[in-house]
């Protein structure tokens, strides 16, 4: 039971780092193309999305390992 909760719990908070990230990275995207923002802060932005992105998908990769009893 404590593997299924703990499943629950880990799914959840990567489903939220997603949405979160892309409306976030997408907002971003649109202020700094209204305000004309440097290039770099948009290249910043794209590599802490990446960063987010990458642990909602470590975050999936240990719910399926945790599920497949390996």
């Amino acid at each position: 039971m404590e593997t299924a909760e703990q499943n629950r719990r880990d799914g959840k908070l990567a489903a939220i780092v997603m949405a979160v990230t892309t409306v976030l990275w997408l907002a971003f995207q649109e202020i700094g193309k209204q305000t004309g923002l440097d290039p770099r802060y948009a290249v910043l932005g794209d590599l802490v999305a990446l960063a987010a992105y990458v642990f909602a998908l470590a975050q999936v990769w240990r719910i399926w390992r945790r599920s497949s009893g390996r």
